[in-house]
């Protein structure tokens, strides 16, 4: 029988514990440790969805990594390759591929009769995967693109939209010119939808449409993209599939092509994967600052509850009881304090979420945050780890107070009851 931690359920669930001092100091303590823990499980969810967000959102603009001819400079207004590769069979192969789509992206303007608004024109074919606009089209549909005749129909955002006062299946003129060529070439599609994926600093730029009308401006074959891009299925591996892509393209690469090179969507909009990542040390500030806080009321906790249980002590050292015994009584009562406040701090953070989560309770200015509603990403994993974390980080604050315990002798302890 473990002798410590029945006399600490004993003190922990004695009814008459309300009568001493430190059931209101405890009270507060346990208060502190549910605020803290909830304010931790909910700031890693926000954060963590926030960033999950941003990331799907730039992601659904130029997938994960794209293969390009190296002679484009990371510029919209690529050189061509040929759609018909070698390597695609082995990359497709390779564990985390998830697809690999042709694109084509040309840069040009769209204009009426009081504004001119840059944008770039990006192709793709009858197999690309539209689901990202498609959870982000307000209105309309999306283009009807096959792999016979040119589909005159695009979308544009919302914000494109209001600036030229485009409205759905309007006609939208574009110019676009090219290095060998005096006069622009004019484009007249038809806006068959209208998205909004409030990232506007992509919003305004991208028009999606049938590639065949880049391969016709660029008097490319019918063979001829921009390049590929490549979806994985976890995103931490984004470094490590893309050396293994492009190992494949160094292997197969033949002295009469272009060379190609690979880029990741990290490295292609590093001003926002770099904003995304400062956020992460803001984070572990808010998870060290409130460990710290709710430790230190433990930590009061603990001294009040050792010294009105002096006589206790004194009493269970006359009976021939080890400091050490007598301070495992102090830190399982510890516990299960810390354990009880955990519980309330989960309850409240899981009501917030869920609140947050499906109410939309709280909202953002999707100009300056990119979204309109703080979002909230469950993890079981994050919390478990918080949880463990929280409940070691404190425990192991109160095992030098607990020293305390050895200072008092049984002779002035009892004398003094």
């Amino acid at each position: 029988m473990n002798t410590e931690l029945f006399i600490a359920k004993k003190l922990f669930f004695d009814k008459t514990n309300k009568n001493f001092l430190s059931y209101k100091i405890i009270r507060i303590a346990l208060f502190g440790i549910a605020l803290g823990l909830a304010v931790m499980l909910v700031s890693v969810s926000v954060v963590t969805g926030f960033k999950r967000e941003i990331r799907e959102k730039v992601i659904g603009f130029g997938s994960h990594i794209q293969i390009i001819n190296y002679d484009s400079n990371n510029s919209y207004e690529t050189q061509s390759i040929s759609k018909n590769q070698s390597f695609l069979p082995l990359i497709e192969q390779i564990d985390g591929i998830v697809r690999i789509e042709a694109f084509a992206t040309k840069p040009g303007m769209i204009k009426n009769e009081e504004y001119i608004q840059g944008i770039v024109f990006k192709g793709v074919d009858q197999n690309y995967d539209w689901d990202f606009f498609s959870k982000n089209l307000v209105e309309g549909r999306l283009p009807l693109i096959n792999d016979s005749a040119r589909v005159n129909e695009i979308i544009i955002s919302q914000q494109v939209a209001k600036l030229l006062k485009i409205k759905l299946n309007d006609s939208a003129v574009i110019y676009f010119l090219n290095e060998t060529e005096s006069l622009p070439r004019i484009l007249q599609l038809k806006v068959c939808g209208i998205y909004r994926t409030s990232l506007d600093e992509l919003d305004n730029i991208f028009i999606m449409g049938d590639i065949k009308y880049i391969q016709r401006l660029n008097n490319w074959e019918d063979n001829e993209i921009s390049g590929f891009e490549i979806s994985i299925s976890d995103f931490s591996k984004i470094d490590e599939l893309e050396k293994q892509v492009k190992a494949q393209i160094i292997s197969y690469r033949k002295n009469n092509e272009p060379t190609l090179q690979t880029i990741n969507i990290v490295r292609q909009y590093t001003q926002i994967f770099d904003w995304l990542s400062v956020i992460d040390m803001n984070v572990w500030v808010i998870l060290i600052l409130l460990s710290l806080v709710a430790g230190f009321n433990m930590i009061s906790g603990l001294l009040v509850i050792i010294l009105e249980r002096s006589s206790m002590i004194g009493i269970l050292k006359a009976l021939g009881s080890q400091n050490m015994s007598i301070r495992k009584i102090f830190l399982y009562q510890s516990g299960f304090i810390i354990i009880r406040g955990m519980l309330w701090g989960n309850i409240f953070a899981v009501t917030v979420m869920l609140l947050q989560k499906y109410f939309h309770i709280v909202k953002l200015d999707s100009a300056t945050y990119y979204i309109n509603a703080v979002p909230i990403n469950f993890s079981v994993l994050h919390f478990l780890l918080i949880n463990v974390a929280s409940m070691l980080i404190t425990m192991l604050m109160l095992v030098i107070p607990s020293y305390l315990v050895s200072k008092i002798t049984p002779e002035k302890s009892i004398r003094f009851d």
